[in-house]
Formats: structure tokens, sequence, C-alpha cells
């Protein structure tokens, strides 16, 4: 059984934005917050560190493979069961405005009979926000705590689940706007660009989906700490994810239409743009033959009079007004 101490943690203060204090850990020290009620420890690690690392070993038995997992990169979704204890991974999309894309932000989670520990590789949000809440109001924190261990993460999944909702509706929204903007005159270079980034943000999102479901029904089908009335809990959460999936898809469907009809708007310009200069050449293709026959160096009719000048005009006039009203009446032009 992992064991529990509770030591004091020093911290550095550090001033928020809005002029309060928050309480960073030192360079030295493990940056553990916890919050506790009903014989219920949650310890969140934010981006944990060596320090962290050797904190966690040094209290806890967790099996030294879990250990490499939460400190290796791109560790895949799962869940392994222990005698005392569930390790779990799971991945949650998150944006970052630094680079303008949807990366994965990885949770590790151990969950025992009176405690958890959540360790995101980066912060997240609505984890943040739950734990934020647990600490600060009671009954919150009393109403999560005293169901247990299964219960507390079922919150902690649920909030981070659920978050992915807003990030699609916002991708709805941005589809809605490229299919308005296929159809404008000035886009198109633009619109191949913000259709190529949405493109992008659809396949980042449901490489991060995809082998979570997976992970999410494991869970569902544990009986180590989801047992009784969790099971309908973890099946809510199972069909959140369903979902989503089930979003991505049909903005996957959406994506390469407006590609496809993109593609067409874009060839059926450039047959019109074809289509006008293929006609302009066929009309003045008789003017060039008339002015290159009487061009020759041979004796024409009229050679030298400038009746004859203006007549081949009018001729020409005739020609080209002709052949622009037989254009127009076939629809060429």
């Amino acid at each position: 059984m992992p064991r529990l101490p509770r030591p004091p943690l020093r911290r550095a203060a550090r001033s928020r934005a809005d002029g309060s204090l928050a309480h960073v850990a030192e360079p030295d020290t493990p940056n553990v917050d916890e919050v506790e009620s009903e014989g219920l420890r949650w310890i969140n690690i934010e981006r944990p560190r060596a320090v962290d690392r050797a904190w966690l070993e040094e209290h806890f038995d967790f099996h030294p493979l879990d250990y490499e997992d939460v400190f290796s990169r791109n560790q895949r979704p799962k869940v392994d069961e222990y005698p005392d204890y569930l390790f779990v991974v799971l991945h949650f999309p998150v944006y970052d405005k630094r680079v303008n894309r949807l990366n994965a932000a990885e949770v590790d989670i151990f969950v025992g009979p009176d405690f958890l520990i959540t360790l995101p590789n980066e912060p997240l949000a609505p984890l943040q926000y739950v734990f934020d809440r647990c600490r600060t109001n009671e009954d919150v924190r009393e109403d999560m705590f005293n169901k247990g261990a299964g219960y507390l993460l079922y919150k902690v999944i649920d909030a981070c689940v659920d978050a992915s909702f807003p990030m699609l509706r916002k991708m709805g929204l941005k589809l809605e706007r490229l299919e308005e903007a296929i159809f404008e005159e000035e886009a198109n270079r633009e619109v191949v660009r913000d259709l190529s980034n949405a493109k992008q943000e659809i396949i980042n999102f449901r490489k991060i989906v995809r082998p979570q479901r997976a992970a999410l029904k494991d869970l569902e089908r544990t009986k180590r700490y989801v047992t009784g009335e969790l099971d309908i809990y973890f099946d809510d959460i199972n069909d959140a994810s369903e979902r989503v999936w089930d979003m991505l898809e049909n903005f996957k469907e959406v994506i390469e239409g407006l590609e496809a009809t993109n593609e067409s708007v874009l060839s059926h310009r450039l047959n019109d743009s074809i289509r006008v200069l293929t006609a302009f050449s066929v009309i003045m293709l008789p003017l060039t033959l008339i002015a290159s026959v009487l061009g020759m160096n041979v004796g024409v009719p009229g050679e030298g009079s400038i009746h004859a000048f203006w007549v081949t005009i009018v001729i020409m006039l005739s020609v080209l007004t002709g052949m622009i009203l037989w254009f127009r009446k076939r629809g060429w032009l």
C-alpha cells in the first residue's frame, strides 16, 4: 500500500495579475498541491520534474515502470491495474496560442483507496478548475470527496472530456465561415490556407481522441474503485467521448467536402477565364486573317486607295460585331 505522509511543503509567494498571491514551489522543492477531505487526498503535481519524481518515489510505492511512464514523452493512453492502485494515462486536447496549434496534454493519474494523484505534463485548465474549486469551496470539496476516489476520478475526467465540446463548437463555426468564404471572389489564397489549417486541427484532434476511446472503455470495465453506482458515471464519460468522436468524423467529412468544393470553384473560375480569353482569340482571328491577306507584298484590289482602307476597316468592324453577337448568343461571352 502506498504510504501517505503529510510533510510541510515550502512555497515561494508570487503575485498574480489580480494582485493576489500564488504559491509556487522553489526550484529544489517538490511542486505538490494537495486537498484533503473525508479521509481522501487529492495531490496535483503540474509539470512534474526530477525533484517531484524523487518526492513520489520517497513517499509512494508505485511500480518503477509507472514512474518511467510519467516522465516519458508520447505515452499512449492506457489503464494499468495493480493490487493497491490504478495507473491511468489519458490525453486531452489543448490549444497552444503561441504556435496556433492543437496539441495533446498528457495526464498521468494514480488512484488508490484514499488518494488521487494527478500529474499533467502541462497546464490543463479543466483539471485546474476542478482542483481550485475543491480547494476554495468546502461544500464542493465535501460533495466530491465523500463518495470516494472513484467518484473524484470521474469528476476530473468528466471535466477534461467536456472541455472538448467548446473547442469543437469553435471548429464548427470556423468550417461554416470557410463554407461562405469559398464563394467569395477575393479570398482564394486565404481560403486554401484556412482549409489546410482547419484540416490539420481536425487531424490532430482525431489523433488525440482515437486511442483514448479504448482507455476510457477499459476504465469503465475495471472494478477497482469503479463499482456500483459509479458504472453509470463512467458510462456517461464514454458517451461523451463517443459524441466527440462522432463530431470529429462529421468535421472530417465536411472539411473534405469543402476542399473538393473549393477545388471545383477554383477550376470553374479558371475555366471562365480561359473561356473568355479563348473567345477573344477566336474573335480576333478573322481580323488577323484579313489584315494578313491585305498586307501581303503582292498586288491587291484597291492598293494605294484611301477608300479601300476605309472599306477594309468597315468589313473588319462588321466581322468583329458579328462574331461578338454570335458568341453572346451562344453564351460564350
